[in-house]
């Protein structure tokens, strides 16, 4: 007996819901904003919209072996909760647990709204409020329903890169080839590698992550690939550093859980602002100490000259991070090896390099980026006209110009993404509560149309690049400046919350403007 397909149908409800805050999103950002306004904000209304059918983001949508973060879990976790696993560099399931633990323990689970995503969005400057177009899914039935929901500010926490789809070059005579081919950001279920030979495209934190996983069968020997080979175009730099944070072991026997993560979370922000701009600052001396100590961790006679020398200085692009060094691990023990060469073509059993050797496969790893798109592909007008996000520039990291009551959650590129968040958050609260308390309801950056902008993304790696004609701009001084260090956000974030860039007004003064110019 077959079972009915299921046809997704799409309905339209009449029914406005209306909310003070809209979050979008409930991955790390979305969920944090949300305890900010839940616990700072009580007699707001609000709710977070998650198109997905899962809470956490990144997080819940990568399966990938031994998907981590590459940022110290006491910086990439809230202020307002501790860290408590002993492994400061995490795997996605002990992060999946603490975001839960989190909206369980916030009481935030009655606020998300799961299958709920925002396709347009609109601005009145009458109404002073956003109308949003959601659209619903039935988890059951995957029918889906149009739903309109409007808010006063909406607060996007949506990353900044495509849920949807992966980036993906053209691999000439990928059809060829007899074997599977995996993207990482749709990794399939029960994927069986054992014994298999693979060979992982890439050479960015996915591809360090991937190949020591796979290699050892993620913590089981009878899952482990019979061999892995990290096929990259370019290297990449990457540093050793220990899963368990020795340091902050100590201080949370010696100072308890909730002031232990305090001290190590400020240790930890100046120790990787320390070594971001030391390496950035000398350029010379940090390579030459990144290739010491990766040579320490290969065998004699590895060409780490070949595999691990970019052409490139320190942190211009993203540095990977090696937990406890597994990749020069499994490196040195075989089973896994590198290549430094470009792709000529896919075979039936492999890739033909261009250099004419053949790598065999029975399976091939596109671990080549992301694609870059910023509110998860949002529509936005205002009064009627389409907005152009790229046409904007970012104020104060978290505002763009022109666009009203529009926060985003964007994180650091070059040290934890949620220490940005956190301090976002904070401003945020503040302006709301500026705004109430002077009967304002709209705020809007006002940038200088002569203003010298450049992209918003000061990093030249692969997927800033294909994007930056797509992404807002920053300016070339503060408040319009993307700072990456929490140091210099904290400064700019904590002082005076409005500024002369920063237009506050009432729609009711607007209205009795108007009128009072009619009468005239």
């Amino acid at each position: 007996m077959s079972t009915p397909t299921r046809k997704a149908t799409t309905s339209r409800s009449s029914a406005v819901d209306h909310l003070d805050i809209v979050v979008i999103g409930a991955g790390i950002s979305g969920i944090g904003a949300a305890r900010y306004i839940a616990t700072e904000l009580p007699s707001k209304t609000f709710t977070v919209l998650e198109g997905r059918s899962n809470i956490g983001g990144t997080w819940d949508l990568f399966r990938y072996p031994g998907i981590r973060s590459d940022s110290d879990l006491h910086t990439f976790g809230y202020e307002f909760k501790a860290w408590r696993h002993e492994s400061a560099i995490a795997d996605a399931p002990l992060i999946r647990e603490y975001l839960a633990e989190t909206v369980d323990e916030n009481a935030l689970r009655s606020k998300i709204r799961l299958n709920h995503k925002v396709v347009h969005a609109s601005w009145s400057s009458e109404d002073a409020r956003w109308t949003l177009t959601v659209e619903i899914t039935d988890p059951d039935t995957d029918a889906r329903r149009e739903s309109v929901i409007t808010a006063n500010w909406v607060f996007a926490s949506t990353g900044y890169y495509n849920y949807e789809q992966g980036y993906l070059p053209e691999f000439p005579g990928s059809e060829k080839f007899q074997g599977t081919i995996v993207h990482p950001q749709h990794w399939p279920e029960g994927l069986d590698y054992a014994d298999k030979k693979v060979v992982v495209i890439g050479s960015g934190a996915t591809a360090v992550t991937i190949v020591p996983s796979m290699a050892r069968g993620e913590g089981d020997p009878a899952k482990a690939a019979a061999h892995v080979t990290m096929l990259q175009r370019t290297p990449t730099y990457i540093m050793s550093l220990p899963r368990v944070d020795g340091v902050a072991v100590k201080l949370t026997k010696y100072f308890g859980e909730q002031r232990g993560y305090a001290l190590t979370r400020f240790k930890n922000v100046w120790t990787d602002w320390a070594v971001v701009h030391g390496l950035r600052r000398f350029p010379k001396l940090g390579r030459k100490f990144l290739r010491r100590v990766n040579a320490k961790a290969l065998p004699a006679g590895f060409e780490v000259d070949k595999h691990f020398n970019p052409p490139y200085n320190p942190w211009d692009q993203r540095l990977c991070v090696a937990p406890d060094g597994d990749l020069f691990a499994v490196l040195s023990d075989g089973s896994a090896s590198v290549v430094t060469d470009t792709i000529d073509t896919f075979t039936e059993k492999g890739i033909r390099l261009s250099s004419g050797e053949e790598l065999e496969a029975d399976i091939i790893v596109t671990a080549t980026g992301l694609n870059l798109r910023l509110f998860g592909g949002i529509e936005l007008d205002i009064d009627g006209r389409p907005v152009d996000v790229s046409e904007s520039i970012c104020y104060r990291g978290m505002l763009l110009s022109g666009i009203p009551n529009w926060a985003m959650a964007i994180g650091y590129t070059t040290s934890s993404w949620t220490l940005k968040v956190s301090l976002m958050c904070k401003y945020f609260l503040s302006l709301v509560q500026h705004m109430d308390a002077h009967g304002y309801d709209t705020a809007v950056a006002i940038a200088d149309p002569g203003m010298q902008t450049r992209p918003v993304m000061d990093i030249s790696a692969g997927y800033a690049l294909r994007a930056a004609d797509q992404l807002p701009k920053q300016g070339q001084t503060k408040p319009w400046r993307m700072a990456m260090g929490y140091q210099e956000d904290a400064r700019l974030l904590k002082g005076a919350v409005v500024d002369e860039n920063l237009h506050l007004s009432s729609s009711r003064d607007r209205v009795r403007t108007t009128v009072g110019a009619g009468r005239a």
